[in-house]
């Protein structure tokens, strides 16, 4: 079938909106508005507060009213805003900030800003882990994504996840830095043995290397703390977010880095410029979900509903690897995440399987779900498999 065949077949009717019905944790078939689906897919994070936050909502539709993408020759108030809530964050570990619009330019900044502090070239990635599809972003991970466009750059190497001691062997005096999620989600949100993390920061260390923490989809309070290397008292050289820094609402990302890793950019601020990156209604909604996510009480509010969905599950047909609601149902076979994936979908809840480990469905509610939605959650995912 043509593409244009494809369109036409896709298409909605002029009177039909795609986005109207789009609110809270759910959203809304094109055709049927009574027809709707929890989303515990949210696109990776993107949807972390849900559809339409009215918070974020409400902060870019003032925003607009004043201004537009602002201009990066300019020095800008909302960016430095921004990039101030986000540095605290860390407790000013990291308080440099590179502003971009997609996560494969965030995980570009950070791979560049590496090869700029250390003068080396060699990344290390984890096999099955994902970063993106850009240029730097891409060769960190899948040949299958990399082939159709040719050979991969060179530099770059990958080594199984939760496995110290094949990191151990790969990490030298070429490293630049070692890039991975803590919790790979692509891979089937595997949970890393105890210390882990730390051997691999460890060895970074020791050997002149950076640690680069991939947290678009594990941070802003997805695992019950603002960012996931704090369950492991970690001290990362850099962390790149996203997806849900938009708030659902306006694209931005970013890129926290050691004054160390920022120099660079010091020395030549014009070295990296994105026309769009931080645009001034994105850092509008961006603050908007830090207030959030940082109001009392709501990350608490994660962990408690994280053990309420375990105890919920406790007697399905699968293994729930968890931290925080960063989720993934194990069952025990491949391919079983797919049929998996039916299930939910037919049963009202959307979900994705993981796609490097098909035994796997990825399972990402809300942050912002109600204790009635929750309710109608756990019904939903015991229709689905009890």
């Amino acid at each position: 079938m043509c593409r244009a065949a494809r369109w036409r077949r896709c298409r909605p009717s002029a009177s039909t909106s795609l986005w109207a019905s789009e609110r809270g944790i759910r959203f809304h078939d094109a055709y049927d508005p009574e027809r709707s689906w929890i989303n515990c897919h949210c696109n990776g994070g993107v949807f972390n507060l849900g559809h339409r936050h009215p918070a974020v909502v409400a902060a870019v539709r003032d925003a607009i009213e004043t201004i537009d993408v602002g201009n990066h020759h300019l020095v800008s108030g909302w960016r430095a805003r921004l990039s101030t809530r986000l540095a605290a964050t860390t407790a000013d570990h990291l308080p440099s900030v590179v502003l971009g619009v997609s996560g494969g330019e965030a995980i570009d900044v950070a791979i560049k800003s590496a090869w700029a502090a250390t003068g080396r070239r060699k990344i290390v990635s984890v096999v099955g882990g994902y970063h993106g599809h850009t240029g730097l972003a891409l060769a960190t991970g899948d040949a299958q994504y990399r082939d159709p466009f040719g050979p991969n750059l060179p530099g770059f190497a990958q080594v199984p996840f939760d496995d110290l001691a094949a990191m151990d062997a790969a990490v030298d005096d070429s490293t630049a830095a070692v890039i991975l999620e803590p919790i790979p989600a692509t891979l089937g949100m595997p949970i890393a043995s105890d210390g882990y993390l730390a051997g691999v920061q460890r060895l970074c260390h020791d050997r002149g290397a950076l640690f680069i923490a991939d947290e678009v989809q594990t941070g802003l309070g997805r695992t019950g703390r603002v960012w996931c290397y704090q369950h492991d008292g970690l001290a990362p050289d850099i962390v790149v977010t996203g997806k849900g820094l938009s708030g659902s609402v306006y694209p931005i990302t970013a890129t926290l880095m050691t004054e160390e890793v920022h120099r660079v950019y010091d020395d030549n601020p014009f070295v990296h410029i994105s026309t769009f990156g931080g645009a001034e209604p994105g850092c509008a909604a961006a603050l908007a979900v830090l207030d959030v996510i940082e109001a009392s009480g709501f990350l608490e509010r994660v962990e408690s509903l994280s053990d309420r969905l375990a105890a919920a599950f406790a007697d399905l047909p699968f293994t729930l690897r968890r931290r925080g609601l960063m989720m993934g149902l194990k069952f025990p076979r491949d391919g079983d995440g797919l049929s998996a994936a039916k299930a939910t979908y037919d049963a009202g809840v959307f979900t994705v399987f993981a796609n490097n480990d098909t035994s796997v469905l990825q399972f990402l509610p809300p942050l912002t779900i109600t204790d009635d939605e929750c309710d109608d959650l756990i019904e939903r995912i015991r229709k689905a498999f009890g």
